[in-house]
């Protein structure tokens, strides 16, 4: 048997059907206070572009680098690729991203690999033949 996501105690059928002000509430002071204090353009376009491409209107993949829109209920199941500062990378939106950020789910670092020091990194490397 599947788990019904719950989110704050709501079923995801209620949560598409809340307006705003009442979905606000559920979300923590952060995201509320983002929310409140208004949309700004490039989000509105991003936001649109998510509800056109849920519709099916839209072919090309959603590319963007706003990394602080806050998921919102009716964004699920949309495939939006975020820039790690590199590249995009694609983010599939589900139900358990639901108030978070878009970009806690694309990492900008990677892991460091350290290789073998290069000629004239220390004073013994000036010895070291290099092949």
């Amino acid at each position: 048997m599947v788990k019904e996501f719950l989110y704050r105690g709501i079923p995801k059928e209620e949560l598409d059907s809340l307006s705003l002000e009442k979905l606000f509430l559920l979300f923590n002071s952060r995201q509320r206070r983002s929310l409140t204090r208004g949309i700004t353009d490039g989000k509105r376009k991003l936001i649109e572009e998510i509800k056109s491409a849920k519709a099916g209107k839209l072919k090309n993949p959603i590319k963007t680098h706003l990394r602080d829109l806050i998921i919102l209920p009716y964004m699920v199941g949309v495939t939006v690729n975020t820039f790690s500062g590199k590249e995009f990378r694609p983010v599939v939106i589900t139900t358990e991203m639901v108030g978070h950020y878009l970009g806690e789910y694309v990492i900008t670092n990677k892991k460091v690999s350290h290789g073998a020091p290069g000629v004239g990194a220390s004073r013994s490397s000036l010895y070291v033949p290099l092949k």
